[in-house]
């Protein structure tokens, strides 16, 4: 929100500086982002007068002018401006001056062999304008040798504050004014009801048909109005804040929006048919905008018509069919109030951003509409004259103040600060509530009808402290000896830390990429074994190509990872750490995981050769680090129950019974395909919160206890069937004699001759680790007989003859 010092203080009666103003603002909640004062960025500026202007001697299109800056000798200045000539008062920069429009700080110059000093400046050489065509002409009266931003309207500063959300009574200059008088920086100039003289009729009627979305609308027609450019302070205030000046009109609208917080809106009478119809828009209807766009309009939408069709939308934008121009002599004045949501679907319906709409958005004062009707058909009276008719209502002001049982005590529960009752009930008042009745510190507390933002009980200490002062908070010290009872951090945000760590040390990049994706990606990685959709779908996505929320991270990551390889970054080790989406449940439909994919070589080419493609075992790999982390005595089973987007015979999960806690292997190629992607990736998913972590106090790993004994191995060949896991027979073995054996490895699978179709020969060596004494032959030949007999019993395998 900007607004120049000038506007300010049309509705506020103080001598506060401009620095006391700016940090009473920011003291009141109203953060000051920045002030331009333009008046220093042109300091030593002066009004010039060109007592004499020549040509140059050795340049056609140059002159030599002789300037009187009033308090030195007169200064030599060679200038090529077409209106440069004898007479005229000038904008003169000294030597040293920065000329901002065209980035150069002034030296005295030689031109085509004569001597400059300063220079005679253009609007657009002072960043006022795109104004080049000649040197600024200044009024006859103006005082030579006087600064120029007093003569140029640059001594008004220009303040820029942040307005949050709530505080839509502050997005006028009037709201401000009134916050800074609470504040006790001046008297607020409440504007006065101006006489208007009705000498006309206005002969139209309104008809609302959604008063839901339009509660009121009040019209008054002016007649035989004078359009055209508006007088120079009014397109001064404007400029100042953005807004380019257009006519008198329009630029009349333009203040009371920004000044008065009240968006108005003028049609050309004699472009309307009819009379006019607050109604809903139709599909297939079209409007044709004053911002110089074209819509086509669906159903539902608030929109203002005649009997030929759509005017504008209410709250929003207006139309360009009746908008008011330079020829405009008969026109009718539109003050109404739409409701926050009706506005607010509209704008974003059609992505329509407006200063009417900004403001509808969050709220404005309905009670203000009689007086706004009276000030603008004065001000528009003063500048175009007419004859003002009287004013046409359909529907009636609603009431929007809300009454509240307010106990002061909460001041100090709340906020910490010491107020007394009659102190708050002051600053209450100022600030335009409304106090019916007092039980001690309990007061019935009706809020003003331009503070739709007040809720509840709390917002009354917020109003009271921010008057008072932030500044004004009590500071508490934390004792140095209070420490948390508990931990920072649970147990899964320290495995998720740890891991961070963990997987950047194997060589990966963390990355973090939207929540959302493309729903092609989606149905790729969000269908389950069934069929069904395990994704959800966004009803108002930012984009087409983020329109759902993603059902796995590993789409995002393959893409990020082709979009390296698009440019010559190969070699992608990428992981992410974050939530998945599957449901609307709040808990159930949203699951952490810990992802991660690798692509092309294990490792840069080398003379000591190890040059080898990434495959499944450094996805497993990555997931069993991980795991090892959260739990090192975790002993899980490696299944192939795994997703349709793996490979199905290069991939697996690890579980404990049903529950999963990881998916590695390689991206199923059909799915890389529809991806247009032309290189394998191999990937895990680690569901974080379904790992057990350890119970154990203190480390979390046991106490390595070693023997003296030496470990010996043996090897062994099984018969099993082909859809036998290799894990089930090693986890036999394992459990064949759990103090013995301490590890089993397959090192060879086999089918051929000699293995039975439909069975594989899996060999294995099984170590074995003696505590306490070392084994004896007929020990270890009972420990072997054990292994083989389970080994049966789980498996059905047989020892290879």
């Amino acid at each position: 929100m900007k607004f120049t010092l000038s506007w300010l203080k049309t509705y506020l009666e103080t001598d506060a500086s401009l620095n006391e103003i700016t940090d009473k603002l920011t003291a009141l909640g109203l953060e000051v982002e920045g002030v331009e004062d333009k008046a220093k960025d042109f300091d030593g500026f002066k009004v010039g007068h060109v007592t004499a202007a020549e040509k140059h001697p050795d340049a056609d299109k140059l002159k030599v002018c002789t300037v009187d800056v009033g308090d030195a000798a007169p200064l030599q200045i060679v200038c090529g401006a077409p209106n440069a000539r004898q007479g005229i008062k000038v904008a003169f920069a000294p030597e040293g001056s920065y000329i901002p429009g065209i980035d150069v700080t002034l030296k005295k110059a030689v031109i085509r062999g004569v001597e400059s000093n300063g220079m005679m400046c253009s609007e657009r050489e002072l960043c006022l304008s795109d104004e080049h065509n000649g040197i600024i002409e200044l009024p006859d009266d103006a005082e030579v040798g006087a600064p120029i931003a007093p003569v140029l309207g640059l001594d008004d500063p220009i303040i820029e504050i942040a307005i949050t959300p709530n505080r839509g009574d502050c997005a006028g200059v009037y709201g401000i004014a009134r916050d800074l008088a609470a504040g006790g920086l001046g008297t607020l100039k409440t504007p006065a009801q101006p006489s208007i003289k009705e000498t006309t009729k206005t002969d139209i009627k309104v008809d609302i048909q959604i008063p839901e979305a339009c509660p009121v609308f009040m019209t008054r027609a002016i007649k035989g109005v004078k359009n055209g450019p508006s007088p120079k302070w009014l397109q001064d205030k404007l400029r100042a804040i953005g807004l380019r000046p257009i006519s008198k009109l329009v630029d009349i609208t333009n203040y009371f929006c920004i000044g008065m917080n009240r968006p108005l809106h003028v049609f050309d009478a004699d472009k309307v048919s009819g009379d006019l119809v607050v109604r809903a828009t139709k599909q297939g209807e079209t409007l044709d905008a004053l911002n110089d766009k074209s819509y086509d309009l669906p159903d539902g939408l608030t929109a203002i018509a005649d009997d030929n069709g759509v005017l504008g939308l209410g709250g929003v934008v207006g139309g360009e069919t009746s908008g008011c121009t330079e020829d405009t002599q008969n026109l009718l004045l539109e003050v109404a109030y739409f409701s926050q949501s009706t506005v607010a679907t509209t704008g974003r319906t059609l992505q329509i951003d407006s200063d009417a709409r900004y403001r509808f958005e969050r709220g404005i004062d309905p009670e203000f509409m009689p007086l706004a009707v009276d000030l603008a058909t004065q001000m528009i009276l003063d500048l175009c004259g007419g004859e003002a008719g009287d004013v046409v209502t359909a529907g009636s002001i609603p009431d929007v103040k809300k009454t509240f049982e307010f106990d002061t005590t909460l001041t100090s529960k709340l906020g910490g600060v010491e107020l007394d009752t009659a102190t708050q009930k002051d600053i209450l008042t100022k600030l335009g509530f409304t106090i019916s009745k007092e039980n001690g510190s309990v007061l019935s507390v009706t809020t003003p009808s331009w503070r739709h933002d007040i809720e509840g009980k709390a917002d009354f200490v917020e109003e009271v402290l921010r008057i008072n002062g932030y500044d004004n908070l009590p500071t508490h010290s934390v004792k140095e000896n209070v420490s948390p009872s508990v931990g920072a951090l649970t147990p899964v945000q320290k495995i998720i830390s740890q891991s961070r760590h963990l997987l950047a040390g194997r060589g990966m990049n963390e990355t973090v990429t939207w929540s959302f994706m493309d729903e092609k990606l989606a149905t790729l990685f969000g269908i389950d074994k069934d069929g069904q959709q395990q994704y959800l779908t966004l009803t108002n996505p930012i984009s087409a190509d983020l329109s759902t929320l993603r059902p796995s991270i590993l789409p995002n990551l393959i893409t990020a990872a082709s979009r390296n390889e698009a440019r010559g970054f190969g070699d992608a080790c990428l992981f992410e750490i974050g939530p998945v989406f599957t449901s609307p449940q709040l808990v159930k439909g949203q699951t952490r995981l810990i992802s991660g994919i690798r692509t092309g070589s294990h490792q840069n080419k080398h003379w000591a050769g190890g040059d080898r493609t990434v495959d499944v075992m450094d996805a497993k790999a990555d997931v069993m680090a991980v795991l090892s982390i959260a739990n090192p005595s975790l002993r899980p089973q490696i299944t192939r129950n795994t997703p349709d987007y793996y490979h199905p015979g290069r991939s697996g999960a690890f579980a404990l019974g049903k529950n999963t806690l990881a998916y590695f292997g390689e991206i199923h190629p059909g799915v890389l395909a529809d991806m247009d992607i032309d290189f394998p990736v191999v990937a895990f998913e680690i569901f974080i919160d379904n790992v057990p972590v350890t119970k154990a106090k203190g480390s979390a790993r046991p106490l390595v206890e070693l023997s003296s004994f030496q470990p010996l191995t043996r090897d062994f060949a099984f018969i099993v069937s082909s859809d036998t896991a290799a894990d089930d027979c090693i986890r036999a073995i394992l459990g064949a004699d759990k103090k013995l054996i301490t590890d089993a490895d397959i090192f060879d699978v086999y089918q051929g001759k000699g293995v039975e179709d439909g069975h594989k020969s899996l060999a294995v060596k099984v170590t074995l680790q003696p505590t306490d004494k070392t084994l004896t032959d007929e020990e270890i030949e009972a420990v072997s007989q054990n292994i083989i007999k389970t080994v049966e019993q789980k498996t059905g395998g047989k020892l290879r003859g």
